[in-house]
């Protein structure tokens, strides 16, 4: 099944998914970094998810984890009023996102596991920008997430990746794994394996920004990993006509049945908060020019349904 905020869905009625979007993130730390990451505002979040379903969305993957501007009690409203599946997050995010003091710098191994779990198992925790985790909601997580950011966590790095990964083993959760520019998501992956986290269950995110060689991505997949790409109309890093041609090289090595999508929106990139793109971005627009580009329907549907059943089963 997919573990949603709403309860578990049939792997077959996930439907049209999004696999790395931010649809409801407070005002806190990661405002302060960009104000482009808040959407914190109910009724427009809402109005972007009817948007996406309307031209055939059913699931997003949300991203911000625990601690970061992470609004759960509003994903699981926002799911059961838009009908669009939503799949959260537990785990970490990149240090910069949380203020200095902040309870994640503090936690140790075991600490942090149990609140992986229990996000997990039985609820996500609310408030968490303001203090450790006590009181939460009854919806529960459905992916791990972590960062390569292994210089900026220090020592600590080591723990936070141990719990979460601990946490991965004992349920069986997918795990999305940001990667930041520039830098060698084998490293991780290496010591992922070394965890016991199957590579099934690892889904490389930001690859196509991140990591210019695709022979890298082509290393992940041989592996076993799923790659996850949303530099879709994002001209500051490149157009969609690069962007394609990344994913035809991965088609052509072989792995279609292992490439995600998404738009990893923030507010600058959903109608709804003022944008000129959308979340119908990827079905109206991005689709339609694969299409042209020679990349079959089968496989945009690999993209978009066959390949996200799988990579977010729980």
């Amino acid at each position: 099944m997919i573990q949603t905020v709403c309860g578990p869905v049939a792997l077959q009625k996930l439907g049209f998914c999004h696999s790395h979007e931010h649809i409801m993130v407070a005002k806190g730390r990661p405002y302060e970094v960009d104000p482009a990451i808040c959407m914190d505002d109910y009724d427009t979040s809402l109005s972007e998810l009817v948007l996406f379903k309307s031209v055939g969305g059913s699931a997003i993957v949300d991203c911000q984890p625990t601690g970061a501007g992470r609004m759960s009690a509003e994903l699981a409203r926002l799911s059961a009023e838009s009908g669009v599946h939503i799949v959260a997050s537990t785990g970490f995010h990149k240090p910069v996102f949380y203020p200095a003091g902040h309870w994640i710098f503090e936690l140790d191994e075991d600490r942090a596991r149990e609140i992986f779990l229990h996000e997990l198992q039985v609820g996500m925790f609310l408030n968490t920008e303001n203090g450790p985790p006590t009181d939460f909601h009854s919806s529960r997580a459905g992916v791990v997430k972590i960062v390569n950011d292994i210089a900026g966590y220090g020592a600590h790095f080591a723990s936070l990746l141990a719990a979460a990964a601990a946490a991965q083993v004992t349920t069986g959760a997918p795990m999305v794994i940001h990667i930041d520019n520039g830098s060698d998501p084998l490293v991780i992956d290496n010591l992922l394996d070394n965890h016991g986290v199957i590579p099934s269950k690892r889904i490389y995110c930001h690859l196509d920004r991140a990591v210019s060689d695709v022979g890298v991505h082509i290393q992940l997949l041989k592996r076993g990993c799923y790659v996850e790409y949303d530099t879709i109309c994002r001209p500051k890093y490149h157009n969609d006509d690069a962007e394609i041609g990344i994913i035809k090289r991965v088609l052509d090595a072989g792995y279609g049945d292992r490439i995600l999508l998404g738009m990893d929106a923030t507010n600058q990139r959903l109608k709804a908060y003022g944008a000129t793109i959308g979340l119908d971005y990827i079905k109206e627009t991005f689709i339609p020019k694969m299409k042209a580009a020679g990349i079959s329907n089968l496989q945009t549907d690999d993209f978009m349904v066959a390949n996200p059943m799988r990579a977010f089963a729980f």
